[in-house]
């Protein structure tokens, strides 16, 4: 089991991805294809005790979602590989990201995760090369 925290891969900041801070994404955001800039994190956990890793993923997507710049969140769990979870995050813009990255709720489902993992988590930073809003 390991008690390591949860952070960024290396060498990897919301600043690389070289856009900008949009303050109304939502309406800024769009191109006139309908294409959105969207700042997209992926964060997968593979779980050493399942139900209790399911516990502190589920408050924190509920939390994520109620935070300033949050497009969405998603929980997905494997059918292939039972005990692995994704968390799938879309964010406004690459500050809304890393503000949250170092919010209480991250700390807290960061915390909330030592001794329950099998291994440390895989986080990667992802633009939107292709995305649409579809509402």
């Amino acid at each position: 089991m390991s008690d390591e925290g949860i952070s960024p891969p290396d060498g990897v900041t919301t600043s690389d991805t070289g856009r900008g801070h949009e303050e109304d994404a939502h309406e800024d955001d769009a191109h006139d294809d309908g294409a959105v800039d969207l700042t997209v994190v992926t964060m997968r956990f593979d779980a050493a005790d399942d139900e209790a890793l399911l516990a502190v993923l589920s408050k924190y997507v509920v939390m994520t979602r109620m935070a300033d710049g949050c497009r969405n969140v998603d929980l997905c769990s494997s059918i292939t590989r039972p005990g692995r979870h994704l968390v799938v995050q879309k964010w406004e813009s690459p500050e809304h990201q890393r503000i949250h990255f170092d919010s209480e709720a991250m700390v807290e489902m960061a915390r909330s995760c030592a001794g329950i993992l099998s291994g440390p988590p895989d986080i990667d930073l992802w633009e939107g090369t292709s995305a649409h809003d579809l509402r």
